[in-house]
């Protein structure tokens, strides 16, 4: 992270407060003209905002370089082009090519995508990925997407993320009645079966409805991201772990008519360039978010807070009524939810007895 970024500066920069199309990203091709491919991206996050913008950057920077330039890659940020949650759309339309977001925005559509980013109590980055490439997962997600003219790609992972930002201590699941707070996704609908009233909000629009008091607390990412965002001038209790994305998942979703009229080997790019990021966006978050953590606590006088037992059973409760709902949706819904389930219990329990046993005990002999 640059130490000269400002919060203000990446709102400018994404479009939040009127910034035109002027900003459009173009990793230009060579000549080659018979064999260039147009690329219109469109995106849900600010421009060169650390991790989830410049992941996204990055990754169409990538789709020029891997074409060796006959991919012809124009990039548009929240709000340059369309608004963050126009971008599904967009891409579906064919007035774009692709899309770069987290697909849980997109459960309005169809419960079964919250699935593809995170969903409450679900799996990690490995788990979700093991999921996704080799127990079924991207054949669900294939046949989810082919509904509305889509094939998606992993294209990102941001692991586990906090609990949220809250102006009160919370102790029992009773503390979430009446609370308006930045949550989306299946996570949201948990926090509604507590009392709570959530709210969806693209990230350049949380900061000033937390001020406001629009909302009375929120969820983003991490340490790392949520220092950026500064949420700490609006609330103080920074609590973890949060239950509702344990692992998340970012999506490349492609216009699947345009995609399968190009050659096996540029729609292997594509997925190629999609893969490369998805592991290094992860990279880049679990390198940050310790040192960002240590600052919050020490520079801003965050106080770091556990959610208790008694809470995280009221989320165990509640999100269990949630996932009742959704299976009733529809059969693709419930074979959606039936595999995840089925995936975290086997590729869970595995990693119950090697990633979570060794770094317990590595954690206690080491004091870490």
């Amino acid at each position: 992270m640059k130490k000269n970024f400002k919060r203000r500066d990446f709102l400018k920069k994404a479009g939040i407060a009127g910034a035109a199309a002027t900003a459009v990203s173009t990793f230009p091709a060579p000549a080659i003209a018979a064999d260039t491919v147009d690329v219109t991206i469109v995106a849900t996050w600010g421009r060169d905002f650390p991790g989830l913008g410049t992941s996204a950057q990055r990754f169409a920077e990538r789709l020029g370089t891997l074409s060796d330039g006959r991919f012809n890659v124009e990039y548009f940020a929240a709000g340059e082009r369309v608004a963050a949650f126009d971008s599904f759309d967009e891409a579906a339309s064919g007035n774009a090519q692709m899309y770069h977001a987290a697909d849980y925005y997109w459960k309005g559509k169809h419960p079964g995508w919250a699935y593809f980013t995170a969903v409450p109590f679900g799996l990690t980055y490995t788990e979700i990925n093991a999921w996704i490439r080799f127990a079924g997962g991207q054949e669900l997600w294939d046949e989810l997407a082919d509904d509305y003219g889509l094939k998606n790609f992993m294209a990102g992972n941001t692991g586990v993320q906090m609990g949220g930002w809250f102006n009160k201590e919370i102790n029992s699941g009773s503390d979430f009645a009446g609370l308006k707070m930045r949550m989306p996704g299946l996570g949201g609908d948990v926090l509604a079966k507590l009392g709570g009233s959530p709210v969806s909000l693209p990230g350049g629009q949380i900061y000033e409805n937390l001020v406001s008091g629009a909302i009375d607390a929120t969820e983003w990412v991490g340490p790392w991201n949520d220092e950026i965002m500064k949420f700490y001038e609006a609330a103080k209790y920074y609590y973890w772990p949060g239950m509702h994305e344990p692992g998340s998942m970012l999506a490349c979703g492609c216009n699947k008519s345009w995609l399968t009229s190009l050659s096996k080997t540029d729609q292997a790019i594509i997925e190629a360039a999609a893969t490369m990021e998805n592991d290094v966006m992860m990279s880049e978050y679990n390198a940050n978010n310790g040192a960002a953590l240590a600052r919050l606590i020490k520079d801003q006088g965050v106080k770091l807070r556990e959610f208790n037992d008694d809470v995280y059973d009221s989320f165990a409760e509640a999100s269990e009524e949630v996932y009742a709902e959704v299976v009733e949706h529809s059969d693709l819904a419930a074979r959606i939810h039936n595999s995840f389930k089925t995936a975290r219990s086997e590729i869970g329990g595995w990693g119950n007895l090697s990633d979570a046993a060794f770094l317990k005990q590595r954690n206690r002999a080491l004091g870490v």
